[in-house]
């Protein structure tokens, strides 16, 4: 399993805006709207969504420190006490088991097993990923079986307890290592670990306790997303069978273009045009934000490149407060066809100035007439 921090490509004491600028940048370079039918490119993306995940979460980070992947998934705990890790998990490690080898495991059955985590793809107009929506994201998932309430016994009946491991989920079974004797515990091989059998399955879903079928589902997203962002929706996953709880799910966020502006972390960036006189003489315009139409003075002697910042008209900070500034860059735009005119005009323009154009292009019929004098 790779680093995660070699994933993000950044340091062990990267900061986390260090670690969400490199995650942005890989998930633009790997998503699969920029790789389409990379495989590939597609499972190392969710890796890297997963590095993120992790190490921007304080507590998660510190775990994955210093217990690697195993210790970051483990939950919080001070390693001694009911919330997970400490000497249990050590001997699980050497022994394979579920508890110590001097008693007869952590107590309580295991219980039917967690769903599994989903992806899904939300799509968003530009504007939606600028100031927050809600949107809506179908995908084909399991779902608690209603003919059997998800205990997958058919009707009129129910589950009944192991008689192997007696509802406990687990088993304890004695191997011989160099120490001795040693007592492990693992999950039953009779009910997989749930504990109940069930002796009539329900016809609807063959004992599973759950059916496939597409959900859709509301999300909040919040303000201030962009390409590449992932919002984690606990308990929206796949149902576990026979009444296990439901898995997370994943949203990875994909933005829209926009046809006039673009975004530069939290500012936005657009091209405005102007002619020449108008860079030269000065105008006013009516330049249409996201937030509605703002006049825009432009005055004379206007350089092209040159930026105009409104502030506070940018993009909401993701989990902070303000946002950023509209930046406009003036974009002076040059004449490709003149009538003769504007030509003379210009040329007038330019003697008056004494600057030197090249010579007005000569008809046919002088051309022909230089040629023979």
């Amino acid at each position: 399993m790779a680093d995660f921090y070699e994933l993000l490509g950044v340091s062990r004491n990267a900061t986390p805006e260090d670690l969400k600028k490199a995650y942005r940048k890989k998930a633009r370079e790997l998503h699969p709207d920029a790789r389409p039918d990379d495989a590939e490119s597609e499972a190392l993306f969710k890796e890297v969504a997963r590095a993120y995940e992790t190490l921007s979460d304080p507590d998660s980070r510190a775990r994955y420190d210093r217990f690697g992947e195993s210790g970051s998934a483990a939950g919080s705990g001070d390693g001694f006490g009911g919330g997970g890790g400490g000497l249990g998990d050590l001997f699980d490690a050497f022994f394979g088991g579920g508890g110590s080898p001097f008693g007869g495991g952590r107590g309580g059955p295991a219980g039917p097993p967690r769903g599994q985590d989903l992806e899904v793809v939300a799509d968003l107009k530009f504007e939606e990923a600028v100031f927050g929506a809600n949107v809506a994201v179908t995908l084909r998932t399991a779902v608690a079986c209603t003919d059997c309430s998800g205990s997958g016994a058919g009707s009129g009946t129910q589950p009944v307890t192991c008689s192997e491991c007696n509802g406990r989920g687990q088993v304890q079974r004695i191997r011989q290592s160099l120490l001795g004797q040693v007592m492990s515990t693992g999950p039953c091989p009779r009910c997989n670990g749930v504990g109940q059998i069930v002796v009539t399955p329900c016809q609807s879903c063959s004992g599973d306790g759950r059916i496939v079928t597409d959900k859709t589902y509301q999300v909040d997203v919040p303000a201030g997303v962009d390409t590449g962002s992932t919002l984690r929706l606990t308990g929206r996953g796949a149902a576990g069978p026979r009444g296990g709880a439901q898995g997370d799910l994943y949203v990875h966020i994909r933005v829209a273009r926009h046809d006039r502006y673009r975004r530069e972390e939290i500012n936005l960036v657009t091209d405005f045009p102007v002619s020449i006189a108008q860079a030269t003489l000065g105008t006013r315009s009516m330049l249409p934000t996201l937030d509605g139409d703002e006049e825009l003075e432009i005055p004379a002697g206007t350089q092209h490149g040159r930026e105009f910042v409104l502030r506070g008209r940018g993009v909401p900070r993701l989990q902070g407060r303000g946002r950023g500034d509209l930046i406009v860059r003036v974009a002076v735009q040059v004449p490709t066809k003149l009538n003769d005119n504007e030509a003379e005009l210009l040329r007038l323009f330019a003697e008056s100035r004494g600057e030197m154009v090249e010579p007005q292009e000569k008809g046919i019929f002088s051309r022909i007439k230089s040629a023979f004098s």
